[in-house]
């Protein structure tokens, strides 16, 4: 068997999503077949990629080089692929097809929705990024023709030549604790009750969100102690579990055995961003595509209990 592209994308989708069962979903693969298809990579390579853990997939040093080299090829890739496209459908070629990105916030769908709503026949694909730094990257550079992002005040991304970045919304950071947490028995907590709990966070990255909680923290005298850092299932394992709290959006909606409330007096804030090129295919939707997403937020927050008492009792947020 000869490595092909679409190998790479396996081997960045278990990475991405930790785990092959949610990487066999999002790339449409049965979990069997996922395995087997890894099973058969390993072997052209020369090695094993990945450890299987109870946590999830974690890649192993070799691995590690692998998926450095992989992701470094596969944006090339898709730029070719992208160019290719677009002159085949200039002479009549195959549909339209774009090329979306989303941090983790529940707007994605507004968004795909607008674009099949003013495009019904084309090609739309999406992958996650946790920053929105490359996003907004990828955008600059055609890779991507539009992305949700989002930024802490103070901490604003930085224009890129070409790049819009329209404010959607802005909604506070709640605190994500274990259901049996003495805490979550409140209607609101203070950042000094969360002074001296133990804290599982992302790893930090160029979007300086981990800076700017940490600095908010030291404003109140206290320091933000992260022992462990992490996301997505792992980090809300860590919490259900009992071995930290976390900072989450709003929109974060409760599942068994964690409790979201509110911080009181509202001192951390997330704001939500769509990003498309001034110059390329969607910049005409601009507003459409804000409008679609704005729905998307305001859908979201209605399936967060606490969100919603924090909207009555705050009338006029969220705000762009």
């Amino acid at each position: 068997m000869d490595l092909e592209i679409r190998h790479l994308r396996i081997i960045c989708a278990i990475a991405g999503t930790g785990s092959l069962t949610r990487a066999a979903a999002a790339l449409g693969l049965s979990q069997p077949g996922l395995s087997a298809q890894l099973r058969r990579i390993e072997t052209v390579l020369g090695g094993p990629l990945f450890e299987r853990t109870p946590a999830g997939a974690v890649p192993t040093a070799f691995g590690e080089t692998v998926l450095s080299r992989a992701r470094a090829v596969l944006p090339t890739i898709d730029e070719l692929l992208s160019a290719s496209a677009l002159a085949a459908a200039q002479g009549g070629g195959p549909s339209r097809r774009f090329r979306l990105g989303s941090v983790n916030a529940p707007l994605l769908g507004g968004l795909i929705t607008a674009l099949r709503t003013h495009h019904p026949g084309a090609r739309i694909v999406s992958r996650d990024q946790g920053s929105s730094v490359p996003l907004v990257d990828d955008i600059a550079h055609g890779r991507l023709e539009a992305a949700v992002v989002g930024d802490s005040p103070g901490y604003e991304l930085r224009a890129r030549p070409g790049v819009v970045l329209h404010p959607v919304v802005t909604e506070p950071l709640f605190v994500a604790l274990p259901a049996g947490h003495p805490l979550a028995a409140r209607p609101e907590v203070t950042l000094d009750e969360l002074a001296d709990e133990d804290w599982a966070s992302p790893r930090p990255d160029d979007d300086r969100h981990r800076e700017y909680w940490s600095t908010t923290f030291l404003a109140t005298g206290h320091r933000m102690r992260t022992v462990h850092e992490a996301e997505g299932r792992l980090l809300l394992e860590l919490v259900r579990g009992g071995h930290a709290v976390s900072l989450c959006q709003a929109t974060f909606e409760e599942v068994p055995g964690i409790a979201v409330r509110p911080i009181a007096g509202t001192p951390l804030w997330y704001r939500h961003l769509l990003a498309w090129h001034r110059d390329g295919p969607l910049a005409p939707l601009g507003p459409v595509l804000v409008h679609h997403a704005a729905q998307a937020h305001r859908a979201a927050s209605t399936r967060n209990p606490a969100y919603r008492r924090w909207l009555r009792d705050h009338p006029g947020e969220p705000a762009a």
